[in-house]
C-alpha cells in the first residue's frame, strides 16, 4: 500500500504508484469536471459514508482526471475529506489532477498535504522545473482592519435597529399572503469552503425547492436564475425589488460572517 507524503517532500518524489483495486480495501470516488460550492458537500458526504462503511476500507482513491477547475469551496472539501480519512485511518489518494487543478494546490500550499498517484510509466524523479517568477500578493490592508471591524458592528447596530422597525409591515405582509415561515436562510461559502448560514425575508413559496425543476434556468451551469419564476410570491417580488428582503443580513454581518462593503 501506500504512504503520506513528508511535510518537507516533494510530492513528486513520494508520488505513488497506481494503487491496485481491491473493492474490500479500497474505494474510488469520482469528481465532476467541476468541484465548487455546489458539488463540494455532496463530495464530502459520499468520501464520509466511505469512511464510516464497514469493512473500514484501506485507501479511498479521489479520481480528479476529469476536474478541470477546484474553487476556494473545492479546496475546503479536499482539506475536510482528507482529515476525515486521516481520523479514521483511511489513507487518502489523488488521482489523475491535471495540471491546472495541481496548479492551485501548489499556489494554495496544499500540494505537499496530500499524497498523489503516479501516473503508469511516469518517472518518480522530480521533473525539471521552469525558472518562474512569483509575485507574492498581499491582502487589502482592510481584511484584518480592526477600524474597519468596528465600522461592521455599529454600521450593523444601525441596520438592525431599522430592520426591528421595517420588520412589523412585512412580518404582517408576508403572514397575510401564504401563512408561510418570515424567514429563509441559504448556506454560504468563504474561503476555503468555510459555511455559514445567510438569512433573508423570505421571499418565494414555502415549496419553492420542490418546484424548481418546474422553472427553466435562464443560465448554463450550475447557477440558476429566471427573471420571471412563478415561484416568487406578490411580496416577495416587492421585496426583491427595493432589496428589504436582504435586511436580515445585518446580523451577518454582526456576527462577522459578512462586511458591510467588500468581501464575505
Amino acid at each position: 500500500m501506500t504512504s503520506s507524503i513528508a511535510p518537507d517532500q516533494d510530492p513528486q518524489v513520494a508520488a505513488h504508484q497506481p494503487v491496485a483495486e481491491d473493492l474490500d480495501t479500497v474505494c474510488v470516488v469520482g469528481v465532476p469536471s467541476t468541484l465548487t460550492v455546489v458539488e463540494a458537500v455532496e463530495f464530502e458526504q459520499q468520501v464520509k459514508r466511505h469512511c464510516l462503511s464497514q469493512p473500514v476500507p484501506e485507501s479511498i482513491i479521489i479520481d480528479l482526471s476529469q476536474t478541470e477547475f477546484i474553487d476556494s469551496s473545492g479546496l475546503g472539501a479536499l482539506v475536510i475529506c482528507y482529515r476525515t480519512c486521516k481520523a479514521k485511518g483511511v489513507e487518502m489518494v489523488l488521482r489523475g489532477v491535471q495540471e491546472q487543478v495541481r496548479m492551485v494546490l501548489a499556489l494554495t500550499d496544499l500540494e505537499q498535504l496530500f499524497t498523489f498517484e503516479a501516473v503508469p510509466g511516469e518517472s518518480e524523479a522530480p521533473a525539471p522545473k521552469p525558472e518562474m517568477r512569483f509575485v507574492a500578493l498581499t491582502a487589502h490592508p482592510s481584511v484584518t482592519s480592526k477600524g474597519k471591524r468596528v465600522l461592521d458592528i455599529l454600521g450593523a447596530l444601525v441596520g438592525l435597529a431599522i430592520t426591528a422597525v421595517l420588520s412589523v409591515p412585512i412580518v404582517i405582509a408576508i403572514k397575510l399572503e401564504d401563512g408561510g415561515p418570515i424567514l429563509f436562510k441559504q448556506v454560504r461559502c468563504s474561503w476555503m469552503g468555510k459555511r455559514f448560514h445567510i438569512w433573508k425575508f423570505r421571499s418565494m413559496v414555502t415549496d419553492a425547492e420542490a418546484r424548481k425543476a418546474q422553472v427553466e434556468n435562464e443560465l448554463e451551469g450550475p447557477l440558476f436564475k429566471n427573471e420571471n419564476d412563478p415561484r416568487i410570491t406578490k411580496v416577495g417580488r416587492f421585496l426583491r425589488r427595493t432589496s428589504l428582503d436582504e435586511l436580515p443580513q445585518f446580523w451577518n454581518v454582526l456576527r462577522g460572517d459578512m462586511s458591510l462593503v467588500g468581501t464575505r
